[in-house]
């Protein structure tokens, strides 16, 4: 069975925490795109583990795990992380693999990619690790994949400090190099989960465009970056936080005013940890944009949806969630592709009574608050997408399944 888990909002939704809980019962876990610009952080017990290019089943010890097609990989991020890895006691050796088919990412990209954001009259604000840079020099044909490195050809191509650059790398590359296709097809009776990285809202052809990223972060992405057929993916899981939050500039319609909700924001950031994985950088932070997750729903064909930092409002009174928007005269209920439209969109609120109860110990849906389950079974009707899986917290355990996704 081959199961998708991607972002439904702006990315930082916490996958890394539901990919490591559902890669339990998965053999291979294939994160098919994106680079090291993405932080999916995983907390077992006291330890945290910060994953930026490996997928998180890594941390289970019987797990194979494989970076696909669509990603763009930094070799220097890479071994880095292995050797964090390493360092903590994860055994990775045989079990981390590579589409010859990826590209990769060289230092100067990196260099160019913060030049051109600095030039930009409106910044995207990039995460500068040359993501964008990698992926137009793919879309232009001039990129370097991991099969190319045997290409002689190709390689007298690179400039000299690329061909440099590579030399340490290269023999490390090529062992762990798979022709994708061939071994998936010898895996056919595999439980794969495939992981996105950023969210739908981040897509290049989904999202706020052009403020995105320059992958595939939707659902499709996973057949094409995991190199199967659309028609070999069994299930959509889409993840959501209890509320919305944004890293980076672009439009953010639900966003908490600094001037009238600045407390709000600062409770919701420090008791979220909502600042990023791989920036530092403190996210933006707003109410839950019920529109922009309905629109994720309808553009992913998402099965479930599994709800995030639910334990986030454990304390507050009264929580709000955004259910149209006001874009001059006219209420809006759809996700506009207008970046215009979406910048001047004020949130049309609803308010739901808190529960004023800690929800860490809660291990079944039953066991939930009235009022918790008040605010879920909302989002439900609004999307028309049953939410399946509830995290009440940063551990494993502190999840509470309502219906198995390695289910057909």
């Amino acid at each position: 069975m081959n199961v998708v888990v991607i972002g439904a909002q702006w990315g930082d939704e916490g996958k890394g925490k539901m990919v490591d809980y559902l890669a339990r019962e998965a053999q291979i876990i294939i994160r098919y795109s994106g680079g090291a610009n993405a932080g999916h952080t995983i907390v077992i017990g006291t330890e945290q583990y910060a994953l930026h290019l490996i997928p998180s089943g890594i941390l289970y010890p019987d797990k194979i795990v494989i970076l696909g097609a669509g990603m763009v990989i930094d070799p220097t991020a890479l071994f880095a992380e292995l050797e964090m890895l390493k360092s903590r006691g994860i055994d990775t050796s045989g079990r981390v693999f590579i589409s010859d088919r990826a590209h990769l990412v060289l230092p100067r990209y990196i260099e160019i990619d913060k030049q051109r954001d600095k030039a930009r009259k409106k910044p995207i604000g990039t995460t500068g690790r040359g993501i964008g840079i990698t992926y137009a020099m793919k879309a232009e044909r001039d990129g370097i994949r991991i099969a190319d490195l045997d290409w002689k050809e190709k390689m007298d191509e690179l400039e000299e400090e690329d061909r440099k650059f590579l030399a340490p790398y290269v023999d490390a590359l090529k062992a762990m190099a798979i022709d994708l296709p061939s071994f998936l097809a010898s895996h056919k009776n595999a439980q794969i989960l495939f992981e996105g990285a950023q969210g739908t809202l981040l897509d290049l052809d989904l999202g706020t465009y052009p403020y995105v990223s320059s992958g595939m972060s939707c659902a499709a992405g996973a057949a094409i970056g995991g190199c199967v057929g659309p028609r070999a993916l069994d299930k959509v899981l889409g993840v959501f936080k209890a509320y919305s939050t944004r890293v980076g500039n672009g439009p953010f319609p639900s966003e908490f005013d600094p001037q009238s909700e600045g407390e709000l924001e600062r409770f919701v950031r420090e008791t979220g940890r909502e600042y990023g994985v791989t920036t530092g950088r403190p996210r933006r932070c707003g109410y839950l944009d019920l529109v922009a997750l309905r629109y994720a729903c309808r553009t992913n064909s998402i099965d479930s949806l599994i709800m995030t930092h639910l334990d986030v409002y454990d304390t507050m009174e009264e929580i709000k969630a955004c259910v149209a928007y006001r874009i001059g005269e006219k209420v809006v209920e759809d996700f506009p592709a207008s970046i215009e439209a979406l910048s001047m969109a004020k949130p049309i609120l609803r308010s739901f009574p808190g529960w004023k109860k800690s929800l860490k110990s809660v291990r079944t849906y039953r066991e939930l608050p009235a009022q918790a389950r008040e605010y879920i079974e909302f989002i439900e009707r609004y999307c028309e997408t049953p939410v399946s899986i509830v995290s009440v917290g940063y551990e494993r355990e502190e999840t509470i399944i309502r219906t198995s996704p390695w289910t057909k």
